[in-house]
């Protein structure tokens, strides 16, 4: 048994002498190297890489460091965060920007800058999207950032943003902003791989388009976005998809890629149609708190979590997150008929009215159910003997588990933990191997996953605890 996950191991290399300072050694300025420093004589090409991946502050400076570095950062790919700039306020840090863009010939890799720059400098980043610097851009990132202010007006994002980047941008986040109808019907993206649409008004019709128009698109995040009540998903590349604050419709209709679809935060009423989606493998989080919760896998329905059909069965699912009102085990072993396959179960609850004494009424279900669950997560886990009756049933039943978190308050001391032990019966658990974890609650707020930027997406399991 243990308290807490297992942290990663680390990897940090031994401790020896410091390296040299970058660029030293260098004799009359020329190409040449000697004494420590290796990393002038590497390519060109291998240093611009590398000082592409800096911030754009350090990355400006290498120039300085000897004349071998001088030209290096005006002929790497522009890597440019407005974020890193040193600035007081809005308005200076768009004058760098300008600075910045006016400096470096281009082409450029990724251009991230604050939203309220559309409301504040409308004119400034038109000309950011016009300079030469940005040619080639592969990633465009239009930030919400933590001091805008969300009862401002929404600014029109230039449609020249779309049109000028659109045959080689990667990536776009768009924030705070509207996208004007006729802005996305005629442009497709052939190379976008992941866009993020954060508080943006765009219309059904024009983010169908967008969809439609991105043949490679492979992770959609839509948060907290205006101006639909619908989406329709019909993408053979869209791997993972992420809504939140979404009171609407999302339908899957045609999904073959298709393996996480995440509802970031719990929010009522969002109704699911899953058409087509065969290898949709990871589901949440959804709630049993609204009674206009539908999820539906083609014939397969499920309209509510309290009362899972019994013909429900869906394969695929091995991942699945769910928030219910009140624990209760009858509802979780009708989960676990619904997907057979399933592998790890998070379970968020807030009240215990059912005792959920199993020993008589579940002998039937023993027999005959299958329970592949390698992970369980119970969050507000405070140990009562509600709690105690549920977890022991998967302690004493599930021969695959590998391990089991109970996350709840600050009460989880060692003699808690020594209680549980007990109660829960773990020196008789089914599966030898399984560990036992008793942790305080990781979040206080209802972003229950790690999903923070488009990128997070691709992650397998967004719910798992990380250090």
């Amino acid at each position: 048994m243990a308290t807490e996950p297992p942290h990663p191991k680390s990897t940090g290399k031994p401790q020896g002498q410091p390296p040299p300072p970058l660029g030293a050694g260098e004799e009359g300025g020329g190409g040449c190297f000697c004494g420590g420093d290796r990393i002038s004589g590497l390519p060109d090409a291998i240093l611009g890489e590398i000082i592409s991946l800096l911030p754009i502050k350090d990355a400006a400076r290498t120039q300085a460091l000897a004349s071998r570095w001088r030209h290096l950062w005006r002929s790497s790919p522009l890597s440019l965060d407005g974020g890193d700039l040193p600035a007081e306020g809005e308005v200076s840090r768009a004058g760098l920007v300008s600075r910045v863009l006016a400096a470096h010939p281009g082409p450029a890799r990724r251009f991230s800058v604050s939203a309220l720059q559309l409301l504040l400098c409308p004119s400034a980043v038109g000309s950011w999207i016009r300079s030469p610097a940005l040619d080639g851009l592969r990633e465009l990132e239009f930030q919400i950032g933590e001091l805008i202010n969300l009862q401002s007006p929404l600014p029109w994002l230039p449609d020249s943003a779309l049109f000028r980047f659109s045959a080689t941008l990667r990536l776009a986040t768009i924030s705070r902003c509207r996208i004007s109808e006729g802005a996305v019907g005629a442009l497709r993206f052939p190379q976008l791989r992941e866009l993020a649409l954060e508080s943006v008004r765009i219309s059904e019709e024009s983010l169908q388009s967008m969809i439609a128009g991105s043949p490679v698109l492979e992770c959609l995040l839509l948060s907290r976005s205006v101006g639909f009540s619908r989406v329709r998903i019909n993408s053979r590349s869209l791997v993972s998809i992420g809504v939140r604050d979404f009171s609407g419709e999302l339908i899957i209709g045609n999904a073959p890629s298709l393996e996480r679809l995440l509802q970031l935060e719990l929010f009522r009423d969002l109704r699911v149609s899953i058409v087509s989606a065969p290898k949709l493998e990871t589901l949440g989080w959804i709630s049993d708190r609204d009674h206009y919760f539908k999820l539906a896998f083609g014939t397969a329905a499920v309209q509510d979590l309290r009362s899972v059909s019994a013909t429900a069965v869906v394969r695929s699912i091995k991942i699945l997150a769910v928030d219910i009102l009140t624990l209760s085990l009858d509802m979780v072993l009708d989960l676990v008929r619904c997907f057979p396959c399933l592998e790890k179960l998070y379970i968020e609850f807030f009240l215990s009215v059912d005792r959920n004494s199993w020993c008589r009424k579940q002998h039937d279900v023993i027999r005959c159910l299958d329970i592949r669950l390698k992970t369980v997560v119970l969050k507000n886990y405070c140990g009562t003997m509600s709690h105690v009756n549920f977890a022991s049933f998967f302690v004493l039943n599930a021969k695959m588990l590998e391990s089991m978190t109970f996350e709840g308050g600050a009460c989880h001391n060692q003699r808690f933990i020594a209680e549980q032990h007990s109660l829960l019966e773990l020196e008789k658990r089914v599966s030898r191997s399984a560990q036992f974890y008793f942790t305080v609650c990781r979040s206080q707020d209802k972003n229950l996953t790690h999903v923070k930027h488009v990128h997070d997406l691709s992650i397998t399991d967004p719910f798992e605890y990380r250090c």
